[in-house]
């Protein structure tokens, strides 16, 4: 069904901070969903002031959870689990939101945290990395997650930018599959197209950055001629070309699903005409595939 148009969706900007629209849903990805995140930054996430709802019993054993890898980064678990809280957990239950709305999914409001070798991993189609360009693996998680991989799953990593966090992903992709390479995909990749039709290469960036004028995270590269900041979708494939691994390199897709009702012009060019639209394909995609 890919074409499908993604409804205009409005923030709530009312008390309380979270509000959520009540639909139907009528097919596969159809429907408007209104989410409001009104806080500061400084303020800790708190789960009662998001959208909560009831899962339906006879899917109570069948539904989607929006699983995310904890990893270590350099230093070692003595150190808190370092990059992999990055936009959590705003992001990981305002997606899990979006899904249970603009989806025919039941999805599961609260989300899972688990490790590389953990295996509960194995109870997941997808699963989501965010900022893991300084992740450090141990031997026992890139064989859970090479296992998990070969074996049908699919893991996004997301929000790293330039060559050098690319460069460490891949360092550490290669503990994972020391025989397979990354490969780029086209524009006309399923991926852009299964659900909504995206009309251009999808980047996001972090709203401190669009807030300084930028539509990349500048800090990462070397001003004021920084080599390229275009957005990449890299891919590792198994013996029958399935994708296994997503890596969004150039792109911060989690923050227009974490910051989406900070700002309504970040919200309106973001939330709802990228990272929801792109989203909701990449799962769509790892689902079916």
């Amino acid at each position: 069904m890919a074409g499908v148009k993604l409804p205009s969706l409005t923030p709530y900007r009312s008390i309380p901070l979270f509000r959520i629209r009540q639909i139907i849903v009528v097919a596969s990805v159809v429907g408007s969903l209104a989410i409001a995140q009104q806080w500061g930054r400084n303020r800790q996430a708190n789960r009662a002031d998001y959208p909560q709802w009831q899962i339906d019993k006879m899917f109570e054993r069948d539904v989607f959870t929006f699983a995310r890898i904890q990893y270590d980064s350099y230093g070692g678990r003595g150190r808190g689990g370092g990059g992999w809280r990055n936009d959590f957990p705003d992001c990981d239950w305002n997606f899990s939101a979006r899904l249970q709305e603009l989806t025919s999914l039941q999805v599961d409001p609260n989300g899972e945290v688990m490790r590389m070798d953990d295996d509960e991993l194995f109870n997941h189609p997808f699963v989501y990395m965010s900022n893991c360009n300084s992740m450090s693996m141990s031997d026992s998680e890139a064989a859970g997650l090479r296992k998990y991989l070969l074996n049908g799953g699919f893991v996004m990593a997301d929000d790293f930018w330039g060559p050098d966090s690319w460069n460490a992903i891949k360092d550490q992709m290669k503990l994972v599959f020391p025989d397979r390479e990354p490969v780029e995909i086209s524009w006309d990749h399923p991926i852009f197209h299964i659900v909504y039709d995206l009309k251009v290469k999808p980047q996001v960036p972090s709203i401190r950055a669009w807030r300084r004028g930028y539509t990349y995270e500048y800090w990462y590269f070397n001003e004021p001629d920084p080599p390229d900041t275009d957005p990449h979708f890299w891919v590792y494939l198994d013996d029958n070309d399935r994708i296994m691994a997503l890596m969004c390199q150039n792109n911060d897709i989690g923050d227009g699903w974490e910051r989406e009702g900070e700002e309504k012009e970040f919200f309106v060019r973001y939330s709802e005409k990228v990272s929801y639209p792109l989203g909701i394909n990449i799962i769509t995609y790892a689902m079916t595939h």
